[in-house]
């Protein structure tokens, strides 16, 4: 008997061990943590709303101004804009064409010229459509004292500065379309104007760039340099437009109350004309409608670079075709303003009669 109680109860020890043990271990687990969501964003998410634009130099003004804009219409997710150092304004239009990641490019509005000159150029252009106009950059030519004119640069050495420069490309085109016949040189303008000083190897400098121009601006030149009148003709305003330098732009160089008569480049932001059911259409119509609504931040806000005031959505590029989707936001805003205003907001506009 005794036997068997033990055995019974040795039995049911066995038995309550393993929930014994459970309530043990019950007793020594925490409760878990609550997960923490990762702030880690996904790879789609960083690559949602990507816009990159080939900009330029890091010391020319299309890199600022793609800076600036970067910085204005950056939206988190929803719209960042990469500004790309580049060569400059003229090879950024093939970085537009092949370059991976490209969307958009600031380049020179006279870059047609190449195109219609190149075989393959006239198909390639009716691929290209500009965005906006951009900051003109004024031509500026630089001559020694018995330079009057600019057609006394005729059969003399002028210098373009080094070959992928603005002032390298749109020079020789302008003398062209002037039929005067030099002797182009592509060496840096600092070079070329140490010997301009010393003698007459180098007749003339010519640069493309925004107003003042620091080389010009703030240094002293011996009596008699002088920046030049540039013509206009047809062949000319195909591209250029006229503008003018002032002896508050170049006191130096430019006696107080007189003017310089000139051209300016215009500078172009542009697209390629991308289907419809692309994804990169999908980008340039995300960034239009971030331009059109952030603009006038960029014109008003501090910090910003006063010529963003100078840009007009609106205006013409001579020679380039609208970007569509721009166009259709343009459409839309002169339809909105000519629409009338319904009969409420007629009668909230007209003024009350005084009270008797």
């Amino acid at each position: 008997m005794l036997r068997t109680a033990v055995s019974t109860l040795a039995a049911a020890a066995i038995t309550l061990l393993p929930a014994i043990a459970v309530a043990q271990s019950l007793k020594k687990t925490k409760p878990a943590a609550p997960a923490v969501a990762s702030q880690i964003p996904t790879h789609l998410k960083i690559n949602a709303w990507t816009v990159g634009i080939a900009a330029g130099r890091t010391e020319g003004a299309p890199l600022r101004f793609a800076s600036e804009l970067a910085r204005e219409l950056d939206d988190e997710h929803e719209m960042r804009l990469i500004p790309m150092v580049t060569r400059g304004p003229f090879d950024n239009v093939f970085d537009l064409l092949h370059l991976r990641g490209v969307d958009l490019a600031i380049v020179s509005g006279d870059i047609l010229d190449f195109f219609q000159k190149d075989p393959a150029g006239p198909a390639i252009a009716k691929k290209l459509a500009y965005v906006t106009a951009m900051i003109p950059a004024e031509i500026h030519i630089l001559a020694r004292p018995e330079i009057k004119s600019i057609e006394d640069l005729a059969g003399k050495s002028v210098n373009f500065n080094t070959k992928g420069t603005q002032a390298a490309y749109t020079g020789p085109i302008l003398f062209e379309r002037l039929g005067l016949k030099i002797d182009q040189q592509f060496v840096p303008h600092a070079q070329a104007m140490a010997e301009m000083m010393k003698g007459d190897k180098f007749a003339a400098t010519f640069w493309v760039s925004t107003k003042p121009l620091d080389p010009l601006a703030k240094r002293k030149f011996p009596d008699g340099f002088k920046l030049l009148t540039v013509p206009v003709n047809d062949k000319l305003l195909e591209y250029y437009f006229p503008t003018y330098l002032e002896a508050s732009d170049y006191p130096g160089l430019i006696p107080a109350g007189q003017r310089v008569e000139t051209l300016a480049v215009p500078t172009v932001l542009a697209a390629f004309n991308w289907n419809k059911d692309s994804d990169r259409y999908r980008r340039q119509q995300r960034f239009v409608d971030y331009l059109v609504k952030r603009l006038p931040n960029l014109q008003s806000k501090p910090g910003y670079d006063p010529k963003w005031k100078d840009i007009n959505l609106a205006a013409t590029v001579p020679g380039w075709q609208r970007l569509p989707l721009m166009q259709q936001r343009l459409d839309a805003f002169t339809a909105a303003s000519s629409r009338p205003a319904p009969a409420a907001e007629k009668r909230a506009e007209t003024p009350a009669k005084p009270a008797q």
